[in-house]
């Protein structure tokens, strides 16, 4: 055992005798069994778990778009008057978002290592509803301020913890896929959110202003998602109570290809540190970092389009179509790198070119042409699709739950810092035009782009050289004891072990 391993492991008569508190949750559930999962069982397995779990991250995830984007929506609907909003303003209620956001990351990761993934997630969807529906209550910067910031502590928690689920119940082969079907509901919220708002337009009568209305509507349909989730949301495969216990061992098992484990509610040191020593987490956090400084795009869409020359039942009826383009590139992009071996970085590197391509013609195109400008930004925004690929792709080259949930907090910590600059270029001495913004979010592409090539070229270097090794056996040999305190070998891939103890671990590509 490597000295990381000595402090927690103690010797049996001749093997390793590991405790349990140390080893992936699953590990008791599995321990001294060689079953041979039948693939038709599996794939049923898969399906039940399927109809459970992703229509509620489904649900979550569009009224998470959703409710972070009601303030772009809002921008049309009236808020800009009712608040005494300036464009500065406007863009700093943006940024408060991101910045509670990234406050509170380490602590929101670290809880849901610590406490039920599902029940924090769902207390976390609670607090949210309550802030979105105070917005309606908001009319000053103060007010809003203060909701947004409250708004951006309780959604830092639900990228990370779909993270970790999908890590949880689905191979590496699946997860690409699942993370897609979820970030679909972005496209989805745009649309759902674009017909709320064309509605709320037509209320009459009504001591309440449309985006007052807007953001009811959509608290209480939060609220209601937080009971749902609450009640029917799985916390991990080995207590999902939706799953007969012969089917968690076969969902456990489907997974152990990952050689990354469930989870461990043990907080491990070692790992922590290891974070820091390896170098592809750098890769990871500046790609976060700088993609999403484009993401401003998500709040500035309205105004973006409004600014074409199209009328205000216009801009919200054409916010529909720019959800049913974000949807089509999803879903391009996702099921491209699904099926593309080892092509996970190449198809989000066509995606930037394209969205390159977009940005160059928003500044280029005659600015009569408001048509072509309209369809040069939906080309434009595909620039989201690198980032849904990303995220699957930072699961399945991390193992060590420790280390897996460090390294999202990472990562998220880099999503918050880009997000919380990124409204701070629309500046109103831009517009109409926007040519400053658009060329900074070019760049940001660009450099995008090299960044998950250089991650690539590393990952696979590095796959390499396991493969000239010696194959380690230092695991091959461990034993956990049960309650009754007889011991029962365990497989490696329930160890909790890090990407890097574990030299059987291959770097998906």
């Amino acid at each position: 055992m490597s000295s990381s391993d000595a402090s927690i492991e103690k010797r049996g008569a001749d093997h390793d005798v590991v405790e349990s508190h140390d080893v992936d949750v699953a590990a008791q559930l599995v321990a001294g069994s060689d079953m041979a999962v039948d693939p038709a069982e599996a794939n049923r397995v898969k399906r039940k778990i399927d109809l459970r779990i992703l229509p509620l991250m489904c649900i979550l995830y569009l009224m998470q778009f959703a409710d972070k984007t009601t303030l772009g929506q809002s921008a049309v609907l009236g808020i800009l008057k009712d608040a005494h909003l300036g464009q500065n303003q406007f863009d700093w209620l943006s940024t408060v978002f991101y910045l509670a956001f990234l406050g509170f990351q380490l602590p929101q990761n670290y809880a849901l290592q610590r406490f039920p993934v599902g029940k924090w997630v769902s207390l976390n969807i609670f607090v949210w509803s309550i802030a979105l529906l105070c917005h309606a209550a908001a009319k000053s910067f103060g007010t809003l301020l203060v909701c947004r910031f409250f708004l951006g502590i309780a959604e830092g928690a639900i990228t990370p913890g779909f993270m970790l689920v999908t890590s949880m119940f689905y191979t590496r082969a699946e997860q690409t896929r699942r993370v897609g079907y979820w970030f679909l509901m972005n496209g989805t919220a745009i649309i759902f959110l674009g017909l709320v708002a064309y509605g709320t337009l037509h209320i009459t009568n009504s001591a309440l202003a449309p985006w007052q209305w807007l953001m009811i509507i959509t608290g209480i349909i939060t609220f209601i998602t937080a009971i749902l989730f609450w009640v029917f949301f799985p916390d991990s495969p080995t207590t999902a109570n939706f799953l007969t216990q012969e089917e968690r061992v076969v969902a456990i098992e489907r997974i152990k290809v990952n050689q990354a484990g469930v989870e461990n509610k043990h907080l491990k040191r070692e790992q922590i540190v290891e974070v820091f020593k390896d170098p592809k987490t750098y890769l990871f956090f500046f790609f976060a970092a700088i993609s999403n400084v484009t993401n401003s795009l998500s709040n500035q869409r309205q105004i973006i389009v409004a600014e074409f020359g199209f009328s205000e039942i216009d801009t919200t009826l054409l916010g529909c179509v720019d959800g049913l383009a974000e949807i089509i590139w999803i879903f391009i992009g996702t099921m491209g790198a699904s099926y593309w071996p080892h092509g996970r970085a190449y198809m989000c590197s066509l995606h930037y070119l394209v969205a390159i391509l977009g940005a160059i013609l928003v500044t280029t195109l005659p600015w009569s042409d408001k048509v072509g400008l309209l369809f040069s930004y939906w080309i434009a925004i595909n620039e989201i699709v690198p980032f849904v690929i990303f995220l699957a792709w930072v699961g399945s080259v991390t193992a060590g739950h420790t280390k897996r949930v460090t390294t999202n907090a990472i990562v998220m910590v880099g999503y918050a810092v880009g997000n919380a600059v990124g409204p701070q270029y629309w500046q109103a001495k831009y517009q109409p035009r926007n040519r400053v913004p658009w060329a900074i979010l070019a760049a940001c592409w660009a450099a995008s782009m090299f960044i998950l090539l250089a991650t690539r070229f590393y990952l696979a270097r590095e796959n390499k050289r396991r493969d000239r090794e010696a194959r380690d056996t230092t695991y091959d040999d461990v034993y956990v004891a049960d309650e009754k305190g007889e011991e029962k070998k365990v497989d490696k891939a329930f160890l909790d072990l890090t990407d890097m103890q574990n030299r059987d671990f291959r770097y998906v590509l």
